[in-house]
């Protein structure tokens, strides 16, 4: 796990997520604001999480719901132009995340420098979003052929809006994806962006497979970090860091700093 700490230079880090405004080709697009609107409201956002203190960011599409599990042409680009953008202010190791692609995260990781990735690589589910198959072959293979083995690969094992197809424990699959796959990290969600993991199947996930970092992926907040970061190598955080921890609001630097302040403490 030496790669977490080389990484982000802290023990247990927080991954904090800058959601992007819906984009072009998104149902809840704003034509009348532009792309220019979406780069301001990004900015904003990552000017409040890095002075909150936060570890890393991770780039979103969170507002393209509802979300395909293969992106169009014109999502990628967005994002990139985003990131362009505000690259020159970006002061922390950051990563991205496609909604619902990995192979169009990647992509965008490798054109834009982004040094992570969190999707679904693994498994079969029955999803808000339809049946939702997955090719890790194919695309571990695409990022070789990209040349993007520099860029760390983070596996939701438990994703949001769907189940499983197969009865299988969430130990075996933990331990079978470690197997077979090789991830830089698993990730453990509730149902929903914002809702809390559940604190026991992150204990089962970890003590599984004790040599793979496992992070706390969704609803870690004020009230359940310290819990949290007792199992967890890490968090990912986005809806707690909004105005009244609304997932839709923009980033709120008070709550940021408050967070962060209880996270330094629980480092010790």
């Amino acid at each position: 796990m030496t790669w977490l700490r080389d990484l982000f230079n802290v023990q247990k880090p927080i991954i904090a997520m800058c959601h992007l405004k819906a984009l072009p080709g998104d149902p809840g697009y704003n034509p009348t604001l532009g792309m220019e609107d979406i780069v301001e409201s990004a900015r904003k956002n990552l000017r409040a999480l890095q002075a909150g203190g936060v570890d890393a960011i991770m780039f979103s599409n969170e507002a393209s719901l509802p979300y395909l599990t293969k992106v169009e042409t014109i999502t990628t680009a967005c994002m990139a132009r985003v990131i362009t953008e505000l690259r020159p202010e970006i002061n922390v190791p950051f990563g991205v995340n496609v909604l619902w692609d990995p192979a169009a995260s990647i992509d965008l990781a490798v054109a834009t420098g982004g040094q992570f990735v969190r999707e679904i690589f693994t498994g079969v589910y029955a999803s808000d979003y339809g049946m939702w198959n997955t090719d890790c072959g194919a695309v571990i293979r695409h990022q070789y052929a990209v040349h993007g083995q520099h860029v760390k690969l983070l596996f939701n094992i438990v994703p949001e809006s769907a189940v499983y197809m197969a009865e299988r424990h969430i130990v075996d699959i933990a331990k079978s994806t470690v197997f077979v796959s090789k991830p830089d990290a698993l990730c453990v969600s509730g149902i929903t962006a914002g809702a809390e993991a559940s604190l026991d199947i992150l204990r089962q996930v970890k003590a599984a497979v004790p040599d793979t970092v496992v992070l706390a992926n969704t609803g870690v907040r004020l009230s359940n970090v310290e819990e949290m970061l007792a199992v967890a190598d890490g968090a990912i955080v986005g809806t707690t860091f909004k105005q009244d921890g609304y997932i839709w609001n923009d980033v709120d630097r008070k709550r940021v700093r408050e967070f962060m302040d209880k996270v330094q403490a629980v480092r010790g």
